[in-house]
């Protein structure tokens, strides 16, 4: 009987999108469109996923819009598919809300899929971008989030979840803009082990990475015919330089010893809504951050 009811409840679990595991922190990462969790976090995903701890990427709109030549339910479900093999690739549980691309709009029924979301996954720590970006579903994601940070833990808001016993450390992803402010790198992650893995992730979206974006962007020409250089290419196209406020915090993190040697690296601002964590236990929610 006590087995039963164990498997009532572990399966109960998975159908709310919690894991059945308990030790570690659980870490919950929301993008815009179902590719931009993998390109900002993928991989510390990544580690987190090899360390065992349960990972969560979450997209706000469908990508219903994201492409030269398709559109509407035919390409959300391409991208779903897409975001489902790229979330095996990475070891994570990857969730697309049906929310239209391009027509994102921080309401407050958005706001309370988001609080939801948080809230099922148990979350310890919420990574987003931050609400300023060039395109308005970044922006509205970010504020979507902050929206999010105080009423996760409110029991009135939201009913049918209960609410969190604690609120999480809420941290914004790594980008370019200076204004109104540039972005504080208070943590740096070293990827350089996982970085394969990342890029064969992100090969998973094969109609943002290999046909979207380089539409968009006037380098499609440069994309490889043939599949088995397409990796390796986009390896050179991801390949971001590591800024010097990254590299010092790094060695914060690593010691300017080991900070040397990384590649790749991933990035994050704490968010002032959230938990304000101090070292230790940026470190505790962080195991991979050893000097």
């Amino acid at each position: 009987m006590q087995k039963i009811l164990l498997l009532l409840l572990l399966a109960c679990l998975s159908s709310l999108g919690v894991s059945a595991q308990t030790s570690g922190p659980r870490i919950i990462v929301i993008g815009a469109h179902p590719d931009d969790c993998d390109n900002d976090s993928g991989g510390t995903a990544a580690l987190f996923s090899k360390m065992g701890y349960a990972v969560k990427f979450v997209s706000v709109t469908n990508g219903d819009a994201g492409h030269q030549s398709e559109g509407g339910g035919a390409l959300a479900k391409r991208r779903m598919a897409e975001a489902q093999e790229a979330g095996k690739r990475f070891g994570v549980t990857y969730d697309v809300l049906d929310n239209h691309d391009g027509e994102l709009l921080p309401t407050l029924a958005i706001r309370l899929q988001i609080v939801r979301k948080i809230r099922e996954w148990n979350a310890d720590v919420v990574i987003a971008p931050r609400p300023n970006d060039y395109h308005p579903d970044h922006r509205y994601t970010g504020v979507l989030v902050q929206d999010a940070a105080y009423m996760v833990a409110v029991p009135n808001v939201a009913p049918d979840t209960p609410p969190l016993k604690k609120n999480p450390v809420f941290l914004y992803t790594y980008d370019l803009f200076k204004r109104p402010n540039p972005f504080r790198p208070d943590i740096a992650v070293d990827i350089t082990s996982v970085f394969e893995q990342k890029m064969h992730a992100l090969a998973a979206h094969e109609s943002q990475v290999y046909e979207w974006l380089p539409w968009i962007g006037g380098y499609e020409k440069e994309v490889p015919k043939n599949p088995s250089e397409r990796e390796k290419w986009l390896a050179i196209q991801w390949a971001v330089k590591i800024s010097p406020e990254v590299r010092a915090s790094l060695e914060k993190w690593y010691g300017k010893e080991k900070a040397s040697t990384v590649k790749h690296a991933e990035a994050f601002e704490i968010c002032e809504y959230g938990s304000q964590p101090n070292e230790d236990d940026i470190k505790r929610l962080f195991p991979m951050l050893k000097k």
